[in-house]
């Protein structure tokens, strides 16, 4: 189901900014129960990118009466909010005044074997690069041609992710994931200072980290950093944590970072749906 600026609908006038330019931001959210999870910081995300590309943004308050009508269709699926610039001005020209268009629509929630939890993923480095922007790093904007050309790199089923690198050859995260690394009991993650997306999975992990006392470090991290891990793990809203067991030759154990990051993270999402069904 869509709801297209809070009414039922599938058309997006071809003249949005959205599709003539990828003008704006979106949304990936996992759905329990029948709830959004982790919905407030979603949409301090989206307020982020918002601010960050100078779209006003649709009120909170909106964007969450939507989002709980459609997530309580299913026990378990994926809700997707896309926020545009709207329709109109004269080509890079931005419209006078921006009326945004929000679009909200609920998915199954993928097909993912148990096992990608539990065993592991096998990885890859990719050759595409990330460009370096820090006007953009962080947000999830709507233009994602280098993931996808990164994609298009395998078409190896036994493959579930591929690692991304920047131009200066600094591993920054997953073609749809952020990437974890445990060395001595420590969590790294690439900074993404220059690029890449800050994650909501990403941000309850560094919480998690500093509430229960694990050190860790937001760094850039080079191909060989990584591959000297002790453990591996890339996060999203969708997947949740999935170890890596294999990077390109190295294999890895799922080991007890992990597997506690997996537990806490499994915690907030079920007091998380819960929350959301006692409001």
């Amino acid at each position: 189901m869509f709801l297209l600026n809070g009414a039922p609908g599938h058309y997006v006038d071809v003249a949005d900014r959205g599709f003539q330019y990828g003008d704006g931001l979106f949304e990936t959210i996992e759905v329990l129960d029948g709830r959004p999870l982790f919905l407030d910081r979603h949409l301090r995300r989206l307020a982020l990118g918002c601010q960050r590309l100078l779209i006003p943004m649709p009120a909170a308050e909106l964007l969450a009466g939507e989002a709980a009508k459609l997530a309580q269709q299913a026990e378990r699926g994926v809700l997707k909010i896309i926020v545009t610039r709207g329709s109109g001005g004269r080509g890079y020209r931005q419209p006078e005044p921006i009326q945004p268009t929000r679009l909200l629509s609920l998915h199954p929630y993928p097909d993912y074997p148990e096992t990608f939890q539990t065993d592991g993923i096998r990885a890859r480095f990719c050759w595409q690069r990330l460009s370096v922007n820090t006007t953009l790093a962080g947000i999830k904007h709507l233009n994602r041609l280098e993931q996808i050309m990164a994609r298009a790199e395998w078409r190896d089923d036994d493959i579930q992710e591929g690692l991304m690198l920047d131009s200066e050859d600094r591993v920054v995260e997953g073609v749809m994931s952020n990437l974890f690394a445990v060395k001595a009991g420590q969590l790294y993650t690439p900074s993404l200072a220059g690029c890449g997306v800050a994650g909501i999975i990403r941000e309850l992990i560094v919480d998690f980290a500093r509430n229960i006392g694990v050190p860790l470090y937001e760094i850039p991290l080079d191909q060989v950093e990584v591959l000297a891990a002790d453990e591996l793990f890339v996060t999203n809203s969708v997947i949740g944590i999935w170890p890596i067991k294999r990077l390109e030759q190295r294999v890895f154990a799922v080991g007890p970072v992990t597997r506690r990051m997996q537990g806490l993270l499994n915690q907030a999402r079920v007091a998380e749906a819960q929350a959301c069904s006692a409001a």
